[in-house]
């Protein structure tokens, strides 16, 4: 969907477009965060290049102050955004298909938390990338129908959210999203 969104009374938009999400001028972006949350490759690298050294510093203050042994699988904490046009990064940690994390439970809880945390933050707009769905190895159409799931049935219960962008990578994960929200 690069028109017009998903919308209902009280519910935030939903698009999906192909993008570079560390262009979005969303007050909130999500980071396909490690746990470590010290930058890495991907959706990671590609938000802490963008931001600068800011973020990088925020996110070592979190390990030290609340994740001293990492992010876990499924959860989310936002930082300041450092360069970024956003005001906040909510950085999750996805699961990794490749080392047997396969549950979509916990694929659910990174978009989930993500929203509860945009919402305690105040963020009235939000940009997701297709968490887990790089060199995590989850299928697109696996992401995309989680993603879907989480966002179209529970989206009455996002007060404050106005904007959920989905911002895609690749034509193929765009196609994916496109179908699971159609």
């Amino acid at each position: 969907m690069t028109g017009p969104g998903l919308t209902s009374h009280n519910a935030p938009r939903i698009e999906c477009v192909l993008g570079d999400i560390t262009h979005e001028v969303t007050d909130a972006i999500v980071n396909a965060a490690n746990s470590t949350l010290l930058g890495g490759g991907g959706v990671d690298g590609a938000i802490h290049r963008a931001a600068g050294p800011a973020l990088l510093a925020a996110c070592r203050e979190v390990r030290r102050l609340q994740y001293p042994d990492g992010l876990p699988v499924g959860q989310a904490v936002a930082t300041t955004a450092g360069r970024l046009a956003c005001r906040w990064v909510i950085h999750t940690v996805g699961p990794n298909w490749r080392w047997g994390q396969t549950d979509p439970a916990l694929l659910a809880s990174c978009f989930r938390r993500s929203l509860q945390v945009a919402q305690e933050v105040g963020a009235a707009s939000v940009a997701f990338p297709a968490i887990s769905a790089g060199v995590y190895g989850w299928s697109a159409a696996a992401v995309a129908k989680v993603a879907a799931e989480v966002a179209l049935g529970e989206r009455t219960g996002w007060a404050g959210i106005k904007s959920v962008r989905f911002v895609l990578f690749s034509q193929q994960v765009f196609e994916a999203f496109q179908r699971a929200f159609a």
